[in-house]
């Protein structure tokens, strides 16, 4: 399922991403996957282990501050402002969340 919000339009089939400019967001697999994830369960917190499980595998996972890296890298490439997320939220002490604005 396509997902569409304010500013980025994500296509898991052809594993596209599109800010609202319409331009494509280079990202590697890893990275699509992971936006996908999140953005798919809108709202929802999952823990890093869920994460782990759902985008990596348990048997591929890597560690705390690898999770943390690909979420900067992601942050990098699709908010407006990095260091002030509006997509891919930190909930301390749990984990991440994807909070972007549906498009209407």
């Amino acid at each position: 399922m396509k997902i569409q919000t304010a500013e980025l339009s994500i296509n898991p089939y052809t594993r596209i991403v599109i800010d609202r400019e319409g331009s494509k967001i280079n990202l590697t697999a890893k990275e699509f996957d992971l936006l996908y994830f999140l953005s798919s369960h809108k709202g929802q917190v999952f823990t890093k282990e869920q994460i782990y499980e759902n985008v990596w595998g348990y048997d591929n996972a890597p560690d705390a501050s690898n999770l943390s890296s690909f979420i900067r890298k992601l942050r990098l490439k699709i908010e407006p402002q990095p260091d002030n997320p509006r997509y891919i939220i930190t909930v301390w002490g749990v984990g991440y969340k994807f909070s972007g604005e549906e498009k209407p």
